[in-house]
């Protein structure tokens, strides 16, 4: 197993005062380090138990990225995380996983085969060495690099509990876009959305994709692509 550990400005180059107080001290990585400086990233983020629409939208999101030249984050759990990896790949996009494990482990096991597909063939980072004990609470910590890494996050469903939030408050602390599916944003059983609105984050709809790559930091997208969201 070809590990290697590096800073988080060796991969992410030179850090702002707020990135630098919360990024981890070391990553241990495994595959292709260049790609978070290559180009845009998306984190697409989302419940472990999904709903069948909301799985629909996450991979044709991650196509529509996919195929406007970015590349998908996300943390390799079941459901939304999934969807998001495996549609990158199928389309040829590439993606990075962000692990709440050591590089040796998969969580869940079911992802063992993926896990490893992702460290030969495009990018897996974990930032807790081998050997150490995986606490619940590593899945929170892994969702804030995972917003670290990422040049915006798009939550795709979530409920009230769901460890996503924590990627959303991230990504505000770090002042990096989010974005919230209409269909979530508009789910009046949930709080959290209009909290996150409050606080910045933006409602992304078919009809205003074109708007949503706009507002990434990086121009250059490809225009014109159809997202049934």
């Amino acid at each position: 197993m070809n590990i290697q550990t590096i800073t988080t400005e060796d991969l992410l180059g030179p850090l702002n005062g707020i990135e630098k107080k919360h990024a981890p001290m070391e990553l241990y990585i495994r595959g292709d380090r260049s790609l978070p400086s290559r180009c845009m990233s998306v984190s697409i983020v989302g419940s472990r138990k999904a709903s069948e629409d909301g799985l629909k939208r996450a991979r044709s999101l991650a196509k529509a990225i996919v195929s406007r030249g970015g590349i998908i984050v996300s943390g390799l759990a079941e459901g939304i995380d999934t969807a998001a990896h495996t549609s990158a790949i199928d389309v040829g996009g590439k993606t990075i996983a962000v692990i709440g494990t050591p590089l040796d482990q998969a969580y869940p096991k079911q992802n063992a085969d993926l896990q490893e597909r992702i460290a030969n063939e495009h990018l897996l980072i974990s930032q807790f060495p081998i050997g150490s004990k995986t606490r619940p609470r590593d899945f929170a910590i892994r969702n804030r690099l995972m917003a670290l890494i990422s040049d915006a996050t798009v939550i795709i469903e979530a409920g009230e509990e769901s460890g996503t939030i924590h990627q959303g408050w991230e990504a505000i602390r770090l002042n990096k876009p989010l974005f919230i599916l209409e269909s979530t944003a508009n789910n009046q059983d949930l709080s959290w959305p209009q909290e996150f609105i409050k606080y910045g984050a933006e409602v992304l709809t078919r009809e205003h994709l074109d708007e949503f790559f706009e507002r990434l930091p990086v121009s250059g997208w490809r225009h014109g692509i159809q997202l049934a969201i």
